[in-house]
């Protein structure tokens, strides 16, 4: 038996998020770069000082962090210990091999101390749209090793019981475009790290240490206890699903995505052995991105599960080294987040349909269609951003796919329009439905969308990293799939295809060059007969599908 009782035990799970939410509030508020402001291409987390196990992540930070976060703190843990720790530090991490995702994803972190003792580590992420590399915006589909994808960091004092690192610092912004930009996310990261350690010296004083640490182990255990009492209602058994990227920007192979599940009692095990090996372009995953993706997979079927590890415990995870969702360093990582592990959460999905059909829906769009791009402008000056675009998710049981959906790796924002033009120099003009995409069924798929934009003036390199150009995200149950990608670019007053299909490198733009993007639908959920009569008239009246269709 518990020794705090369920209303404090609320209160204190509340607390927790709520400091995690706030952080996030400020980070996103104080940043600069659109895909940390106004995308929400972030996360915040506290963290055991011990273990460095997450206690709490805010809702509307990227689920892709959920393991990935623990797994950094962990690496701080293991390059700084506890004894080590002053007050006033803070660490800078983004190295995908060490509890990482990609370069851009950059990590701070920052002990909490009370009379000199260590509490609590609080930590976040944002999204740098350059940290140096190839290519502007960070992500490439071109890059043979990690060298060529940005700075990395290890674990490393930028600040020292209070003082910053001013030396590291002008390395840092030396090797970055736009640097001034950077400086800015940076003390909107710090700015909130600050911000969660006063809110936890609030909850200290207000509960005191005997009673939070209480609660923590209290709610690590629940977690654990709701996530296997879910797994006990999967039958046991041997669950296989599998599925292929479009190729790694460098081969024209297709890669496959092979998960194995076995489910025995409250447990599951995963295993991606059959999957390709670590490919030469940057669809690698590293493992902590995987671990991450597979949860997340996981968490859209069982989603009443409080987010801490207590959630992870009854899970085991097989994939050997060299595999492309366990390389070995120098592989390059930058395709990671938004392709490779997003893809890997709708396969994650998929071999729990085989086993739970009717809690599961069918696969959703799986790309995030990344456009980065760097120039030089008469009215915007230098720049180097990124953004990216939504699709449709799956049908399930209940109802259709949700449309032109973010991400599913993400709790995040699909980027808008307007502030995209203010802060570069792109015109758009068209951000449409696209027609006909969604998978048929019973329950059909969320329709993908369309966008058309060019380059207004000045001159940029543009680089689009995406996938799912030449298979569609499956329906189940008898649901077809949902369209594929589609995307056509402009240049010199002539259209074309990449040869990639759904990734292009550093094509060179001048005013009035441009892309149409066209992104995939959602898989649909049941045989197209079995879908009522009137929610088909419905669509072809408001022109999202044509008779036939």
């Amino acid at each position: 038996m518990s020794s705090i009782d369920s209303i404090t035990l609320a209160v204190l799970h509340g607390a927790f998020e709520q400091i995690a939410e706030e952080m996030d509030t400020v980070l996103a508020a104080s940043a600069i770069s659109p895909v940390i402001a106004d995308a929400w291409d972030r996360a915040s987390g506290i963290f055991h000082p011990e273990s460095g196990e997450v206690v709490a992540q805010g809702s509307t930070g990227l689920p892709i962090f959920i393991v990935v976060m623990q797994h950094t703190v962990q690496e701080v843990l293991k390059a700084f210990p506890p004894e080590t720790m002053k007050p006033g530090d803070v660490f800078i991490i983004n190295d995908p091999y060490r509890g990482g995702t990609h370069t851009m994803d950059v990590k701070f972190v920052r002990p909490y101390f009370r009379n000199g003792e260590l509490l609590a580590i609080v930590a976040n992420t944002g999204h740098w749209p350059d940290v140096g590399g190839m290519t502007p915006g960070g992500f490439t589909p071109a890059s043979t090793d990690i060298y060529q994808e940005g700075m990395r960091f290890p674990p490393v004092r930028i600040y020292e019981a209070g003082k910053l690192n001013e030396s590291l610092v002008e390395v840092m912004l030396a090797n970055m475009r736009v640097a001034e930009d950077r400086r800015g996310d940076m003390a909107a990261q710090l700015s909130a790290l600050d911000l969660g350690c006063r809110r936890l010296e609030e909850l200290f004083d207000r509960y005191g240490k005997d009673l939070i640490f209480t609660a923590i182990a209290e709610l690590k255990a629940r977690s654990e206890r709701l996530m296997r009492d879910h797994i006990a209602g999967i039958p046991d058994g041997v669950y296989r699903f599998q599925d292929y990227m479009d190729n790694d920007g460098i081969e024209p192979e297709p890669l496959l995505i092979d998960l194995k599940m076995t489910v025995e009692g409250s447990s599951i095990t995963f295993d991606l052995s059959g999957s390709a090996h670590a490919c030469r372009g940057p669809f690698n995953s590293p493992y902590s991105s995987t671990m991450s993706a597979l949860m997340i997979g996981v968490k859209h079927v069982f989603d009443d599960v409080p987010i801490n590890a207590g959630c992870f415990t009854p899970f085991t995870i097989i994939v050997p080294k060299g595999n492309m969702f366990n390389p070995l360093p120098p592989s390059p990582v930058s395709g990671t987040t938004t392709e490779t592990a997003q893809r890997l959460v709708g396969v994650t999905m998929g071999v729990l349909a085989q086993a739970i059909p009717d809690k599961v829906p069918a696969s959703p769009f799986g790309t995030g269609t990344n456009i980065g791009m760097g120039g030089n402008s008469p009215t915007h000056g230098r720049y180097a951003t990124i953004f990216y675009f939504g699709g449709g998710y799956g049908g399930h049981v209940d109802q259709d796919g949700l449309t032109n959906g973010a991400t599913v790796i993400s709790a995040a924002r699909n980027s808008s329009v307007e502030v995209l033009e203010h802060s570069v120099p792109l015109l758009f003009t068209r951000h449409a439905v696209r027609e006909d995409s969604a998978g048929t069924g019973a329950h059909r798929g969320g329709f993908g969308v369309e966008i058309d934009f060019h380059l207004r003036n000045g001159d940029a390199y543009l680089t689009l990293v995406g996938d799912r150009a030449r298979f569609g995200p499956p329906g189940i149950a008898g649901g077809a799939p949902g369209k594929s990608a589609d995307h056509t670019f402009h240049t010199g007053g002539r259209d074309f295809k990449s040869e990639h299909l759904s990734k292009i490198d550093r094509l060179y733009l001048r005013p009035g060059d441009g892309v149409r993007l066209k992104t995939p639908g959602g898989g649909g959920y049941g045989p197209a007969q079995a879908r009522d009569p009137a929610l088909h008239a419905k669509d072809i009246e408001d022109g999202l599908v044509h008779d036939g269709n």
